[in-house]
Order: structure tokens, then C-alpha cells, then sequence
């Protein structure tokens, strides 16, 4: 299968002998793309260089992204949003579909929370404008609840992490790889999940300057992560190995991520469009962003093409 993957990478071309002194600045979270594309072996041949920067979480890399320190990277559509609406430069290039039931609210293997319904005034950590403060929001929403129902307690994930396990806060609201660490690592418990709640989405974003100019080196960045995500769909064991060793975090970890996951790259098409337009408007009744953005300008359709060749599609 890892020859399948790296054939349909071979096949794509389309990528200039010139390319071998360009650099690609990609950021990346808990090795996140950068593992699938070595599990999968589609790094083998690339003909520019990619340099990988490791981030905790979206906000940094937005930032490092912002300041020019990076090309491109992996965000939720809820930092994305917050992001776009900050005025940093930044667009979509590629959608990221996966299963909701990896952003969570987690709580402590012994708490008495059992539900969402038992979080009313109780202390929940989350980073702010992140995908796991999304969650609480949409959460809030669905029950006509109102923000001063729970305690928002914003910290980067290394803190929230600190806060969750000293009993400072009630419960935690993350992401992957995060909710499997905490259950699979030390028996936390899903409060409730994304599942119905919030789109979901994740984004391949990049800045409107390496589109210029890199344009060619973006393109077949995404054929080869497709082409990775595809042969991951029927590997989950050979990613999660790869993931694993990448992190220094057992393999049991990433195999309850990923089996439930079923992550894939897609096209920016309608169906996206429509999706981040939700969380678009999801920050703006919440106050989080002032103006209300138009989903369909903060995206790039010039990468449908590369990722249809990735996917095989």
C-alpha cells in the first residue's frame, strides 16, 4: 500500500526541476501531517525542501504563520475563523473531514459529570478561539444555555493539561490527539463530543504570499498529503506505529485516535464553504469576532485539482 500511495504521488509530477531550491516552511501539530506522509512514503522523492515546524496548538502556529515564520499549516476552522477575522493573512487551501468524536469535553475517570447537562457552573479549561472552545458554544447553544452557565477557564494546552490533572478545573475541552492521551493514558471520560454539534473541519491553510510564490511547491504538498490520508484510511496500524515513535507516545494512543478518526483531505467545494460559514456565525451571535466574514472569501479553489490526483479521485 505505502508503494500505491508514493506511485500516485510519482504519476502527479508537475513540480519544476527549479523547485529543488525552494523551501517550504509547513507547520505542523503533534507531527500530525508530517507523520501520515512518512508512514505513507511520499516524502521520499520531494523536489523542494520541506521544513517542518512542530506547534502545541493552532493559535501559535496562526501566529508563527502571521509573522511570516511559516508557509503554510494544519488549524481547526474555528482558530481559522478567529485567525481571518483577526486580519491575519491567511486562507484556505484544503479541507481536513475526520469524525467528530475526537473534539471532546473530557473529565476525570472518577468525577461525577456524566453528561454536558453536569457542567453548569462548573470550571471548564479550553484555549480561546480554539476548536474546543467552539465545542462549549455549540454545546451552550443547543441547550439554550448562556455563557455564564459554565466557567471558561482559556489556557494553551500545556497549562489546561496541568489545570485538568490537579483538579483546578471540572473538565477539559480538546482535541486530538489530546481526548485519546487522556483516555486511553490515564481513563478520562467523553462529557460529550462534536458528533452533531459543530462542523468539525480542519484546513490546510496558507499565506496569500506563498500562493504566489510557491505556488507549485503548495500544490504538490497536497497531492502528496491526500495521497497520504487515502492510504491511511486502510492503515491505521502503520500511522498510528509512525505517529507514535514521531511523538515518543505509545502506539495505543494513536490507534484510538485514528481508528475512529477516518481522517481525509478534501476539495474546498460548497459543502465546505457552507460548513465554515456555521462557525463563522456560531463566533459572530457569540461575540467573538465583530464582523461577519464571507466564508467563501477567506478560501482558494486553485488546489481542487491537485488533491482530486492525491486522492485518486
Amino acid at each position: 500500500m505505502i508503494r500505491f500511495a508514493l506511485a500516485i504521488v510519482l504519476a502527479l509530477g508537475g513540480v519544476g526541476a527549479a523547485s529543488a531550491q525552494t523551501t517550504l516552511r509547513v507547520g505542523d501539530q503533534k507531527g500530525n501531517s508530517q507523520a501520515v506522509m512518512e508512514a505513507a512514503g511520499v516524502l521520499k522523492d520531494v523536489p523542494y525542501k520541506i521544513e517542518w515546524k512542530e506547534f502545541a496548538a493552532a493559535a501559535p502556529l496562526l501566529e508563527a504563520l502571521s509573522a511570516g515564520a511559516i508557509d503554510t499549516g494544519l488549524v481547526g476552522d474555528a482558530p481559522f475563523t478567529f485567525a481571518a477575522a483577526a486580519g491575519v493573512p491567511v486562507k484556505a487551501i484544503a479541507a481536513v473531514r475526520q469524525s467528530r468524536e475526537g473534539l471532546a469535553i473530557v473529565v476525570p475517570e472518577k468525577s461525577a459529570i456524566k453528561s454536558f447537562d453536569d457542567l453548569r457552573g462548573k470550571k471548564i479549561a479550553t484555549g480561546r478561539g480554539s476548536i474546543g472552545h467552539q465545542l462549549i458554544l455549540a454545546a451552550l447553544e443547543s441547550r439554550g444555555w448562556q455563557a455564564s452557565d459554565v466557567q471558561i477557564v482559556f489556557l494553551a494546552p500545556s497549562d489546561a493539561k496541568v489545570a485538568y490533572t490537579q483538579g483546578s478545573v471540572d473538565a477539559w475541552s480538546t482535541w486530538e490527539p489530546y481526548v485519546s492521551q487522556e483516555e486511553v493514558l490515564f481513563k478520562s471520560r467523553r462529557a460529550i463530543t462534536a458528533e452533531g454539534i459543530t462542523p468539525g473541519l480542519g484546513f490546510q491553510v496558507a499565506t496569500p504570499s506563498a500562493i504566489k510564490d510557491k505556488h507549485d511547491q503548495l500544490q504538490d504538498f497536497v497531492r502528496r498529503l491526500a495521497a497520504a490520508r487515502a492510504w491511511s484510511q486502510n492503515n491505521v496500524a502503520g500511522y498510528a506505529e509512525t505517529w507514535g515513535k514521531l511523538m515518543n507516545i505509545p502506539t495505543a494512543v494513536p490507534l484510538n485516535w485514528l481508528a475512529r478518526a477516518k481522517i481525509q483531505i478534501t476539495p474546498i467545494d460548497d459543502g465546505v464553504v457552507s460548513d465554515e460559514q456555521k462557525t463563522i456565525d456560531l463566533y459572530h451571535r457569540w461575540g467573538l469576532i465583530k464582523a461577519k466574514l464571507n466564508a467563501a472569501e477567506i478560501v482558494d479553489r486553485a488546489f481542487t485539482t491537485a488533491i482530486g490526483k492525491g486522492t485518486g479521485l
